[in-house]
This record gives structure tokens, sequence and C-alpha cells, in this order.
């Protein structure tokens, strides 16, 4: 694909040969001849100045040195590499309406229009599958399940029984919803042994429009009620939610993060990876907790803690800087005690 295509496809201003042909994308690092990356930080200066690729995205108001043939300036040089992207992925691929005769779907079972279901594939009683639903191989749906329209179920996913899940939701390999929360009772018996009992776990799990969860995350049923996933939440591969949890429309969580039991998350809110959030705790809107960082407290809205235990990020920079500080000043108090002397 030529650079003069690309540029209008981004709606991008053109310094070069229109006609350069463009095969792939990469970093500033490791952009070979031919292919195509993209500036927007000072910091990749350096790499900017020594890149090999045939052609970069930079700012409107860039103004510095490049080695590559043809510079396309853009507002957002990270959205419009974005939009390249659609030039250059592969086609998506398409799962033609049927079921595959080695599923097995109980009588039961109310299917919408258009629905692929793959191979050993298994929906149990009383569930109800939306119009042009995808539900790959080795999927099990269970009793009395809902599941709204256009859902992409990918292979090897659990959902458990009673779930509901609305419109577009999108489950990831190998994902968990409405697993047993974590409920158990000590009890020590009059012979002074303890036996563990379990407590049940009889709520459901209901995901909202337009979910997406990652590979191998897990979503725990809740112990009454329901464990709640707002509309348009976005998880990553490798999360823990916990049962009652209730999470708002718009918020993100990010890899191998964990929400402990009836935690309580915002809108528009960002838990970063392997962040730790106790049970109980609220997560006002817009707010976020930074990477690998213990909640031991609520946040209010729009703060963003950080740390271990977390607290505010101004408190966490200001403690940061205060060796810094001292130092400063235990420097500053020996050059005014040498003074003293002179004098």
């Amino acid at each position: 694909m030529n650079i003069g295509a690309i540029a209008k496809h981004i709606g991008g201003e053109l310094s070069g040969d229109q006609g350069l042909e463009i095969t792939g994308m990469a970093n500033l690092a490791e952009a070979l001849p031919g292919e195509i990356a993209f500036f927007r930080d000072a910091k990749y200066t350096r790499q900017l100045e020594r890149t090999r690729a045939s052609a970069v995205l930079v700012p409107t108001d860039w103004a510095g040195v490049c080695p590559a043939q043809a510079i396309i300036k853009v507002a957002d040089p990270s959205a419009a590499f974005m939009k390249v992207g659609e030039l250059f992925a592969p086609p998506p691929v398409v799962r033609d309406p049927g079921i595959h005769p080695s599923a097995i779907i109980d009588a039961s079972v109310t299917l919408g229009a258009g629905v692929h279901i793959g191979p050993y594939t298994v929906i149990e009683a009383g569930a109800t599958i939306g119009d042009h639903c995808v539900i790959e191989a080795q999927v099990l749906i269970g009793q009395h399940v809902t599941m709204g329209a256009g859902c992409h179920i990918y292979p090897q996913v659990t959902v458990r029984e009673g779930s509901l899940l609305g419109n577009r939701v999108i489950l990831h390999t190998g994902v968990r919803i409405g697993s047993d929360g974590y409920g158990y009772n000590p009890k020590i018996g009059a012979d002074g042994n303890i036996t563990i009992e379990k407590i049940p776990q009889i709520g459901i799990v209901e995901l909202g429009d337009d979910v997406e969860v990652g590979s191998n995350t897990t979503i725990d049923r809740a112990r009454f009620g329901r464990t709640k996933i707002g509309n348009s939440v976005k998880i990553d591969n490798l999360v823990q939610i916990g049962h009652n949890v209730q999470v708002g429309d718009y918020s993100g969580i990010i890899a191998q993060a964990g929400i402990a039991g009836s935690a309580i998350i915002g809108s528009g809110c960002i838990i970063w990876s392997q962040a730790g959030v106790s049970g109980h705790l609220k997560i006002g809107d817009r707010a976020q907790l930074g990477p690998a960082s213990g909640l031991a407290k609520d946040i209010p809205e729009g703060e963003f803690y950080l740390g271990l235990p977390a607290g505010p990020r101004r408190e966490l920079a200001a403690s940061m800087l205060l060796p810094r500080t001292v130092d400063k000043l235990k420097k500053r108090v020996a050059e005014l005690e040498a003074k003293i002397k002179e004098l």
C-alpha cells in the first residue's frame, strides 16, 4: 500500500513520495525499511533520529530530525497509527450460522436467529441464546443462562448456571463466569476439632452490554443477589473478581488485579495491573488504583491512589521527595557549620 493512500485514510499531512510502498507496521526502534512507525513523546527522540522506518507519523507541531523517506503530520500519532492498523489487519474470522454435530444442546434451550455453535460445546437446560451469537468450541453454558444478542464466546469458556449476559459480550478463551465465591465458616467442635463449612453461594453473575473479559479471568457468583459488571466494562487477562463485587459502567480492570468480595467500584474507574482491593471497600467514580498497589481503605471520587498500602498519589510523591530534601538540608547545614567555624 502506498503512503499517499495511508495519509488520505488517516487525514494526515504528507511530506515525501506519495508512491512510497509500505508493507507493515512497527515501533521506531524495531522498524525496517518498508514499514511505518509513529512518534509522539520527546523521550523517544533518539529512536526517531535513528529509525529505519520508511515512514513516520508525527505530531502536527513537530520540527525535528528523522531519516524516514516520508513524514505524516497528524493531531494524535497514536490514534492515527491505530487507524493505520485497519489497513493492515487480517480480516476477522467469520463463523457461519449453524450447529456443529458434536455439540450437545438440551431440547429446552432457546436459540436466536443466526447463532453459531462450535464443536463439543454443551448448552444445558433452560438456557437462552440471543440472535447472532457465536459460541465456539468446548464451551459450557449452564442451566438457565441468559445471553443477549451478538455475544462472542471463545473456546473453553465456562458460564455457570443462572448467569446473565447482556448484548455484545465478549468472553475470551478460558474465562470462568459464575464459579462459587470464597465463602467458608470455620467451626470448632465439642472435641476441639476444627471443621470448615462451605457457605452456599446461591447468587448469580450479571454482565452488562458490551462487556469484554480477557483470557483466564474469573468472576465469582454472589453469595446472594448478584455480582454485577456494568455496561462497557473492559477486563484484562488473569483478573480475579470475588463474590458480590459491583463494577460501574465504563471501568477497566487490568491484568492480574484482584478484587475481593463485596467491593464496589464506581463508573469510569481504572484498576491497574497487579493491584489488590480488599473486601467491602468503595472506589468512587473516575478514581484509579495504581499498579501493584494494595488498597485497604475507600478511594474518593476522582482520586488516584498508589502504593502499598495505597494512598493518594500526591502524598506518595511527596514522601519520595523527602529523602532528597533531607539530603539538601544536610548539605546546607554542613556549609553553614563550616562558615560558623571560619567566623
